[in-house]
Order: C-alpha cells, then structure tokens, then sequence
C-alpha cells in the first residue's frame, strides 16, 4: 500500500521537546541529542478509523502520538484482536522501523490524531550524521523490544499455566 500521507515539519517543536524527552526509545538524551532527532521528525495526522498502517506491510516510520489514540490490532483467521490502545506521548513502529520483517499488527487511529514520526530513512541518516545519538536509540530500541519480550513471556507463561490446572 502506498502511503501518499504530507509529512511536514513539526509547526512548533519546542512543545514537543518535552514529550520526547518522556519517550522510553528516548531515555538518557541529552537536550543537544533530542534537538537532533527533532531536527528529522515529521508531523502526520490521520483521521479516526483510518489505518496508520496495516498487519503485513513494510515498516516506514517510528510514530509518537502528539495528540489522539492509537489502537493496534493483530488479524487473526480475519478477526481483528486489540492488542493495545496508546494515547499522547507513546511510541509504536519502533521495533518494525528497525527491523526487516513487515508489521506483524496494524495501527488504526481511534480518534483524530496526530503523529510525530521519524521515517526509516532518517533514522538511517542518522547513522551518518550522529552515530553516538543512533547507537543510544537503537539501544533504547533494543530495551523496549526486550521489555515487551517479557511481558508476552509473563502472559504466556499465566495461559500455560491455567491450561495446566
């Protein structure tokens, strides 16, 4: 699916500064280095209902919600599961934008939102410009993965052991 969405600057990035100074990929960056990432961040905004991305399709961005909801679904025998419903301020793509393997779930704005993004091939550039500031987020990226790592082991591990029983 093409994405024919208008990235454009942030219209006042001093007032996200301060959420990206809150975001878990973001953690232990100085403001010189979050003025660096704010420099390659783009604003988008979506609609409610209209899918940010869908389960299957190659991975473009990491997105932070500026404003609105974001819900992620995972279709599983063509029924959508809610895995998790975010709001202002979280993070989502991250793992996907770093990866190679496409969206294993889709984004669906559940109300008007906004989205900063920082596209796969900033985050590359980044690599290039400042690679101290792109080891800290791919290593903040690496944490956030293991996190949720876990905490799909602890889930599983609970269905397991009902089963058991």
């Amino acid at each position: 699916m093409t994405n024919n969405r208008t990235y454009l600057p942030p219209a006042n990035p001093e007032k996200i500064l301060p959420i990206l100074g809150k975001i878990s990929v973001l953690h232990g960056f100085s403001e010189d280095q979050l003025r660096t990432v704010l420099a390659r961040l783009r604003s988008v905004s979506y609609g409610r209902g209209e899918f940010i991305f869908r389960q299957g399709e190659s991975p473009t961005h990491i997105y932070v919600i500026e404003r609105g909801r974001v819900k992620i679904i995972v279709d599983v025998d063509r029924t959508p599961m809610e895995l998790v419903a975010y709001g202002v301020g979280r993070c989502f793509g991250e793992t996907s934008a770093i990866g190679i393997l496409p969206h294993s779930a889709s984004a669906i704005a559940t109300e008007d939102t906004d989205l900063i993004v920082l596209s796969r091939e900033a985050l590359h550039g980044l690599y290039e410009s400042d690679p101290k500031v792109f080891g800290l987020l791919i290593l903040n990226i690496a944490r956030e993965a293991c996190r949720r790592l876990h905490r799909t082991d602890e889930i599983l591990l609970h269905y397991a052991a009902a089963r058991e029983r």
